[in-house]
């Protein structure tokens, strides 16, 4: 564990605009997705938590900037680095890759909720998390 987590995904035709590039929201549901299996490899089972009431993670702040354009049918992947984990947050660096070329970068806060308002995460997950953080070397 640590270091970089790598996403793979190809771009289809209902993640494009009509002028056949990657509609610039989408970008940030493909971090979502990352982030979602970067959680998944690392064991934590968000659904059970979700559905036994114990919380929740919620997207708190979006930093991002837009490089180059992603096309329909390319192949791209998302790479995501867990920067710095705090009692009911984690800071997460993602950025979408078409090969060595960068076309989004971000920084994302993502924030634990119970009944709607900001709690300390799982003691198990905090551990996860520290395990995952990593300078994001390749």
């Amino acid at each position: 564990m640590g270091g970089t987590h790598h996403f793979a995904l190809r771009v289809y035709f209902e993640d494009t605009d009509t002028a056949g590039i990657v509609y610039y929201a989408n970008y940030l549901k493909f971090m979502e997705r990352a982030r979602s299996d970067m959680l998944r490899a690392a064991g934590i089972d968000q659904r059970a938590t979700l559905e036994a009431g114990e919380g929740v993670y919620v997207v708190a702040e979006a930093h991002i900037r837009y490089r180059a354009s992603a096309r329909l049918d390319e192949d791209l992947r998302v790479l995501s680095v867990v920067r710095a984990v705090r009692a009911a947050s984690c800071l997460i660096h993602q950025r979408v890759m078409r090969g060595r070329e960068l076309l989004a970068d971000a920084e994302i806060t993502a924030a634990f909720l119970k009944r709607g308002r900001p709690a300390r995460q799982p003691r198990a997950w905090v551990e996860r998390f520290e395990r995952l953080k990593g300078e994001g070397v390749e």
